[in-house]
């Protein structure tokens, strides 16, 4: 009897409608019922309150015959089981056309008398207002323990298991269709039960039948379809399917533009979902997106469109929809659709709703094609809740708590309101017939496919055809490999693991043939990289006449021609040599920077640049004018070190340090490919690069320079020297001269870490002419010792003259009244670079060099770094361009 007494226990007990009144309460009660009903049709997002419809109480005047009927047994009186229906009913409009507040009536109504559930309790409802905003939403939930006696919600799968935590603290059943996470079910959630099958589920099914298993999600811009679109992501890959992106539509006129041009550059896309309110029900955000993605010519180039919402209710097949037969582009569009969708019985949800408003069971004035067919699916999970308290009630023989439903092992049976429902036998939730739909641009939706009730589960069973093809508006969708949908196999970029290891071995294969091959000729590109030349030599750093062969390049065809006809004089004969297809005249290392990179064989040319003038005489041999062929040459540059001639031999130190610098890669630099040391020279073997110098590039007047044409090349200068910094190298001799600019217009830097090598070979250290020192920072110029190891301040100077040198296209200091060149340099030594840049930013002339030279000389001032010039000149850049 004390648990009689309990407060639950009376105010479930006051709700009871089986106490007789007077038929003038009766007849106020059903007016009040049928004023609730207009209020509910009429209800705004503007309602505030969280409790949108409840049973009332019974009066004051029932209360004494209440506190008599607590001292009575209690098998002589039934209690009432309330149900919590959370759902966004007043802030989304697309849920308000379900009536929510209709379907809980006419199921609690059909419970009540019902054979089968009238035995136990008696069943109520209380209608909740989810909030649209996820953090309001689970803040609301959180005072929800009093509302019912077990909770049907909620929709936004954001929280979902934060509400599910909630009701096992509250032990009390929770039923939501809206939890995507799988195996809920499994030990956390105790009190989590699913009132619809698996969404994600029943999609992987699909798509498994298919082989699609590279999809993208689309969601329209709002809390709780975002939280799907993320949710839904998450359960499918838990499943193994590689979700390739979640894509955001705005709500603006260029969202769904913007939103199809994202999924169009993303690889391997097959499957479109679409996580919005269906097109077919009023849905506006999904209408424009179909209605854009037909513009844009996705419809017919195998994209597969598959709304969400509508595995969550039961559309109608063979019957025609308004949605289409009244819109000509929304039935083109919907030609590239493949709706997945709960199976009608007999008669179809407009039908069925149809029927029950004859009846008076149903009393609303609203034409059945303006409900939503969610009405049904409400009314479904309502009447399986009840089912399963039911039955868990006989089995406990106590009051149904969360975690009494555990108890129950399922098996629950009966009619939906317009198809059949069972639950699975091991309580994992409901379960239903699902029917693939296709459209052939007409305005009716034909079963093509079906799920049955059991394989939602994904345990066993798949998709059946049904004898209809599905109609593809253009190209058929290609298909993945089946390793994505099988648990036992690992699956990388759509191939199972046999193939993977097919193609290694292949791999392998080939890459060795190829290494042998050239180990075998001797060929350079092992050589230049970082193999090993032939006869497994080790890597070759310091080059000689044995290797290269120098070249004249200036020669003049005409020239060429003249003198074609002495070759047949010469008393020694050179080798012929193919160059590019094309024949120049061989050269020597004094008068020449230009070579062709010969590995592995010591060449005629090579002997005869290494004898004196006085051997040649000797040897009675003489040259004129050889022509040069090379077969298996590249173009090279000699970089040759001022005061050479004292080198005698490398030392390891220097070519530890070269070592470094060759390895370095950058497509804004210039790389190195060996040292050389012959014949009294000394110096660095580079690309060659056929445009030549930065500095001869601008002084070519036939060369047009736009805008666009002069910030790429600023912008290449920039990322070769960011990359030069972030690896700790200081060029020091930074000038438009050792810039070089190859056959496609991309500028590279050379002669990076050029100081350190002659320092550490101990070569005598050569300023150069004075107008080679423009270049250089006043600071630097004041110290010969901070001269020759450079700064990266003093780099950031360079730049800057050097970017005058572009945008203005002339020397560096032209917009000044500039003295004799050796004047300058030396009053340039009583200033500082800061200062410098003020009275250059000062001067007359371009707005853009003004702009930039002001924003430098903070740069300099603050020793800011190439990775922040890149963004300075980024920006400008792009204004520039705009305007």
């Amino acid at each position: 009897m004390a648990s009689h007494r309990n407060s639950s226990f009376l105010l479930n007990l006051s709700h009871h409608p089986r106490w007789t009144q007077d038929p003038l309460m009766r007849e106020r009660r059903r007016q009040r019922r049928t004023e609730d009903t207009k209020t509910m049709n009429s209800l705004t997002p503007a309602s505030s309150s969280a409790v949108l419809r409840s049973r009332s109480s019974w009066g004051n005047w029932l209360m004494l015959p209440l506190l008599m009927a607590t001292y009575l047994p209690c098998e002589a009186w039934g209690a009432t089981f309330t149900v919590a229906i959370i759902g966004p009913w007043t802030c989304d409009p697309m849920y308000s056309k379900a009536l929510p507040d209709l379907a809980a009536r006419l199921a609690t109504a059909r419970l009540n008398m019902d054979p089968y559930t009238k035995k136990g309790y008696w069943y109520d409802y209380t209608l909740v207002n989810e909030d649209c905003k996820t953090s309001n939403a689970l803040a609301r939930f959180s005072s929800l323990e009093g509302y019912g006696s077990a909770f049907l919600g909620p929709t936004n799968p954001g929280y979902c298991s934060s509400a599910a935590l909630f009701a096992k603290n509250w032990n009390k059943p929770f039923l939501s269709w809206g939890c995507l996470k799988p195996n809920m079910e499994d030990g956390q959630y105790p009190t989590f039960h699913r009132p619809l099958p698996l969404s994600s589920r029943v999609l992987f099914s699909v798509l498994r039948y298919f082989r699609w298993a590279h999809v993208v999600i689309v969601t329209s811009e709002d809390d709780l379809w975002e939280a799907t679109g993320h949710e839904l992501a998450a359960s499918l890959m838990a499943l193994g399917l590689p979700v390739i992106n979640v894509v955001t539509m705005e709500p603006d006129k260029d969202g769904p533009t913007k939103a199809l041009k994202r999924i169009r550059e993303l690889d391997r896309v097959r499957v479109v979902i679409m996580c919005m309110h269906s097109a077919l029900i009023g849905g506006e955000a999904q209408y424009q997106l179909l209605t854009s993605a037909s513009n844009m010519r996705m419809i017919d180039r195998g994209y597969v469109f598959i709304p969400y919402d509508t595995l969550t209710y039961s559309l109608p097949k063979g019957t025609n929809l308004h949605a289409l037969t009244n819109d000509s582009l929304l039935r083109k569009a919907y030609d590239g659709v493949l709706t997945i969708t709960m199976d009608s019985g007999e008669n179809t949800f407009y039908e069925s709703f149809k029927d029950a408003q004859e009846k008076f069971e149903i009393r609303t004035s609203t034409p059945p094609d303006q409900v939503s067919p969610f009405f049904g699916t409400i009314y479904n999970m309502i009447y399986y809740m009840a089912y399963a308290v039911e039955k868990s009630r006989m089995v406990a023989g106590r009051w149904v708590d969360g975690e009494t439903m555990l108890q129950s092992d399922g098996g629950v049976d009966f009619e939906g309101f317009n198809q059949h429902i069972s639950s699975d036998e091991d309580g994992l939730g409901m379960l239903a017939r699902y029917v693939v739909l296709d459209s052939d641009g007409g305005d009716k939706l034909y079963m093509t496919h079906t799920l049955e009730a059991p394989h939602t589960l994904g345990k066993f069973g798949a998709v059946k055809y049904n004898g209809r093809s599905i109609h593809f508006a253009g190209s058929s969708p290609s298909t993945d490999s089946r390793c994505w949908f099988s648990p036992y196999i690992t699956c990388s970029w759509g191939m199972d693991a046999g193939t993977i290891f097919f193609l290694f071995i292949l791999f392998c294969g080939l890459v060795g043939g190829g290494a042998a091959f050239y180990m075998k000729r001797g060929g350079q590109i092992g050589t230049i990289f970082g193999g090993s030349g032939g006869g497994g030599r080790p890597l070759k750093v310091v080059l000689n006449l044995d290797d290269l062969i120098f070249i004249n390049t200036q020669t003049s065809q005409k020239k060429l021609n003249e003198d074609s006809m002495m070759n047949s004089q010469l008393d020694v004969k050179t080798p012929r040599h193919s160059v590019s297809g094309r024949s120049y005249f061989g050269s020597t290392p004094d008068s020449s920077n230009v070579a062709v990179f010969e590995v592995g064989h010591m060449s005629m040319w090579g002997i005869y640049c290494k004898t004196t003038v006085e051997q040649r005489q000797q040897s009675n041999i003489q040259i004129s004018y050889v022509m040069m062929h090379s077969p298996n040459g590249d173009w090279v540059w000699l970089k040759k070190c001022p005061n050479g001639n004292t080198v005698s031999s490398v030392s390891d130190g220097t070519q530890s340090i070269f070592t470094k610098l060759r390895d370095m890669r950058n497509e804004n630099l210039n790389l190195f490919l060996g040292l050389f040391l012959d014949s009294g020279i000394f110096g660095v073997v580079t690309e060659h690069c056929t445009r030549g110098s930065l500095e001869d590039l601008l002084n070519n007047e036939d060369m047009r320079l736009d805008w666009m044409f002069k910030s790429s090349l600023l912008m290449d200068l920039i990322r070769g020297m960011k990359y030069l910094h972030n690896r700790d190298v200081i060029h020091g001799r930074l000038k438009s001269r050792n810039c070089v600019v190859d056959g496609r217009f991309v500028l590279k830097v050379t002669e990076y870490g050029f100081n350190e090598i002659i320092t550490t070979q101990g070569v005598d250290f050569d300023e150069g002419r004075p107008d080679d020192q423009l270049w250089t920072a006043p600071e630097l110029l004041r110290d010969s010792s901070l001269m020759k190891r450079g700064s990266f301040p003093g780099d950031v100077y360079s730049f800057a003259i050097i970017m005058q040198e572009v945008i203005a296209r002339c020397a560096p200091f032209c917009m000044l009244d500039m003295p004799p060149k050796g004047e300058l340099i030396s009053n340039n030594t009583t200033i500082t670079s800061l200062q410098l840049f003020e009275i250059i930013g000062t001067t007359k002339g371009l707005k853009t060099l003004k702009t930039m030279q002001q924003k430098l000389c903070v740069c300099v001032h603050q020793n800011i770094t190439f990775k922040d010039i890149l963004k300075i000149v980024s920006q400008i850049r792009c204004k520039k361009t705009k305007s």
